[in-house]
């Protein structure tokens, strides 16, 4: 069984820099795919970067494209994401997200969630 952990969400001020980072355990040979989505209050989750399971290709959702960011060179088993010139809308709890499967944008699509990590933009 796969076991997602998040770590590094915070309170920062509009304009400001945070980096989440996911731990997974439990991966068996086949590949993954990874995901980090977001969910804000009264709002559905929604995603907002993925890494296909071969590493070859990220999806960055349009509200953060040239924002956020997924480094290169993650280990199979951790996806960090660096988020910067936060806004008050980027607020909301980041989730990780993994299936054993090509890609994982689509909340149908994935197996394993996180718990969760709150993420606060102040104006």
């Amino acid at each position: 069984q796969v076991h997602l952990v998040e770590s590094g969400g915070g309170s920062v001020q509009a304009g400001g820099f945070l980096t989440l980072s996911c731990a997974a355990s439990g991966y068996g040979r086949r590949t993954y795919c990874m995901a980090w989505f977001r969910q804000a209050h009264g709002k559905e989750r929604e995603a907002v970067a993925a890494v296909s399971a071969d590493g070859a290709d990220i999806f960055y959702a349009d509200s953060v494209k040239g924002r956020f960011t997924i480094p290169q060179g993650n280990a199979k088993d951790t996806l960090n994401l660096t988020m910067a010139s936060l806004k008050p809308e980027d607020s909301a709890i980041y989730y990780c997200a993994t299936a054993a499967r090509r890609w994982c944008w689509a909340r149908t699509w994935v197996e394993s969630w996180g718990q969760g990590t709150q993420v606060t933009v102040s104006s």
